[in-house]
């Protein structure tokens, strides 16, 4: 849907400036999807957001004092509706790259992503340009950047008593303790309080939750989704090395949208890790 809205919200003016907007939004489907709130520039979408019920949430945003900024610089509003959230979170986080809104924050932008790998026990970064994240193991945690990934890791060193000599934070002589030995934050690996096995099993311990899972198929699945609100709606969510390819309607469409990734997408593996591995969602290889 499509709706035009006059020039620029004045104060006063405000809110009958936003009543073809509220007439819009009271028109969309009570159903999930993704919208697009369109200002004055064609070439780039003010926000892009989506909701397992698109009529209430683009009227929330209409009620929300903090969002007069935006809600009087939008034009009009369109939608695309999916079967349910987990392709409406795909397609939000697919056009949000492609499209740049200028008030989204959150997954706006490609991002450099960095990972930490061990090196003979030792934590080494890796990046999404030389390694490919959906297929090496032993990878832990996704990172915008090597100052993000820094915090990560010290912020992990706090918690379990961590040396940062150990982990190649701090540069130390041989055998002499670390500030943090001092001060009893760190058990002693920098200085033989703590055998260095010992030390490895902790970090590993504590980097198990955020081990990047490898991509559990030989080649590209559909996920298939059903819309709860009306079962003959179904889209197959087209997926290769955690990669989000688009959507079909049918197996014999999906099947063409395959192809080879362009780059990991850590965004599509935060969306699918957790239903593709527990089971939850209902996959169909593709080959």
């Amino acid at each position: 849907m499509l709706i035009d809205q006059g020039g620029p919200c004045g104060g006063g003016t405000f809110p009958s400036a936003l009543a073809p907007l509220r007439e819009a939004a009271s028109a969309l489907p009570a159903a999930p999807g993704v919208y697009t709130f369109h200002g004055d520039a064609a070439h780039m979408p003010l926000y892009i957001g989506k909701s397992v019920n698109l009529r209430s949430r683009v009227l929330a945003h209409l009620r929300a004092a903090d969002e007069l900024r935006m809600m009087g610089q939008t034009r009009r509003i369109s939608h695309t509706r999916t079967a349910g959230d987990l392709g409406a979170q795909l397609l939000e986080a697919q056009l949000i790259k492609q499209q740049q809104p200028l008030f989204n924050q959150r997954l706006r932008r490609n991002r450099q992503l960095c990972a930490w790998q061990l090196t003979d026990g030792m934590p080494r970064l890796a990046h999404a340009n030389a390694v490919n994240f959906a297929t090496t193991p032993h990878l832990y945690g996704l990172y915008a950047s090597r100052h993000a990934a820094l915090e990560g890791l010290m912020a992990l060193a706090d918690q379990h008593g961590l040396c940062h000599g150990a982990l190649g934070l701090e540069k130390l002589p041989p055998g002499k303790p670390c500030f943090r030995h001092m001060v009893k934050r760190c058990a002693g690996a920098c200085c033989g309080t703590e055998a260095m096995d010992a030390h490895l099993a902790r970090l590993l311990g504590a980097l198990e939750n955020l081990q990047v899972a490898c991509w559990p198929h030989p080649g590209a699945v559909a996920v298939q989704e059903t819309c709860p609100l009306d079962p003959a709606f179904r889209q197959f969510h087209v997926v290769r090395n955690w990669c989000y390819l688009g959507s079909a309607p049918t197996l014999t469409k999906a099947r063409q949208l395959d192809r080879v990734a362009a780059a990991f997408d850590a965004d599509g593996y935060k969306i699918l890790c957790k239903p593709l591995l527990q089971g939850t969602a209902t996959v169909v290889p593709l080959a």
